[in-house]
């Protein structure tokens, strides 16, 4: 495997990332089956690993710690904060006092004394951005973390956050993680230019679009709602939707391209996220070893011009077939009161 540099951070990386969201209650709780699958993804050359603190409410963290023991010290580690860890106002966020907090139970989690990437999972607006670039730093001071980075962050938010590091004098995001699949294309508008322009990292998540991509759901096909993505979030995989019906439409179309490449469309998906010159690493959230398995063996498939630009046919260059990220909505959207003037203002008009 070639290793690529994670931003300016010196530190070097597989363009595979195993992601481990599947490990544990939501996916596979079977704790030695899922070292397995590390063991496994660290011997075929993966050697970037990501986990977050509520994926299955700290049981991956538990899983990942316990599986990286005698083998720490030749893997790059990453972790997240921001969504509620319990029950309370400031068990989540992206306060100083939760992540001082938090990065000391992932520490434990992990069984681990420093974390490589440290990661802001959501932006917080109730949060000033000073506010969370300031712990960072002193965590990266204290040597608890080696760099941080964020997620699914808005190219705004981006540079906002630069600018408030040169503004504070701290130490800034160096990698973004977002969401970016063939289905799911928005951030090469602005989030990947601008990560680019800050020579940040970019480690990008749901490349097989929470499972649309992998080959199980097919048009016509009756949808499995006992395991995987779609038991976890079945709505999202109901044809009788629209916008489900149209990705299933889209889907066809993209197995046709991978048939003409010669490979598998989960496969084919991967490849195209690593096309982009942007993007440091992929992150695959395999289940079983199985899954794995057949990711990995697509590793040296490499799509061409002529196969990149059937996609952008099917998928045009900066759009988005469905909403990636059901997580999180800016609070320009959720909050009614952002969107609409005073109704005394609206009357006066």
């Amino acid at each position: 495997m070639r290793y690529r540099p994670l931003g300016g951070t010196g530190i070097h990386v597989s363009p595979y990332c195993l992601g481990t969201m599947m490990f544990g209650a939501v996916g596979n709780p079977d704790h030695e089956d899922s070292a397995r699958i590390v063991h496994a993804a660290l011997d075929r050359g993966i050697n970037f690993v990501d986990t977050a603190d509520m994926y299955s409410a700290g049981e991956s963290e538990v899983i990942v710690g316990k599986a990286l023991q005698g083998r720490r010290d030749d893997v790059v580690l990453a972790t997240k904060v921001h969504f509620p860890m319990g029950d309370g106002p400031n068990r989540g966020g992206n306060s100083r006092r939760w992540i001082m907090t938090a990065v000391e139970d992932s520490l434990r989690r992990l069984q681990t004394d420093w974390i490589d990437l440290y990661q802001v999972h959501r932006p917080d607006h109730t949060t000033d951005i000073e506010e969370t670039l300031s712990a960072l730093t002193d965590l990266v001071h204290q040597g608890k973390i080696r760099a941080f980075g964020c997620s699914t962050f808005p190219a705004e938010e981006i540079v906002e956050s630069h600018h408030a590091a040169e503004r504070g004098g701290l130490l800034r995001f160096r990698t973004e993680q977002p969401p970016y699949s063939l289905l799911a294309r928005g951030i090469e508008r602005s989030v990947l230019p601008t990560c680019q322009r800050y020579g940040m990292g970019v480690l990008t998540w749901s490349p097989l679009a929470s499972g649309f991509l992998s080959g199980a759901q097919r048009k016509g096909r009756p949808v499995d709602l006992t395991s995987g993505r779609a038991k976890l979030t079945p709505g999202r995989f109901d044809p009788a939707l629209p916008v489900n019906a149209a990705k299933l439409e889209l889907v066809e179309r993209l197995v046709e391209v991978a048939d003409g490449v010669g490979c598998s469309l989960p496969q084919l998906a991967i490849a195209f996220t690593l096309a982009h010159p942007a993007v440091t690493s992929t992150i695959i959230g395999p289940r079983t070893m199985e899954q794995l398995e057949s990711l990995l063996d697509g590793a040296e498939v490499t799509p061409d011009d002529a196969t990149l630009d059937r996609i952008d046919a099917i998928v045009p260059p900066g759009t988005n077939a469905y909403h990636p990220d059901g997580a999180w909505t800016p609070v320009s959207l959720s909050d009614p009161s952002r969107r609409r003037r005073p109704l005394a203002e609206r009357s006066a008009a």
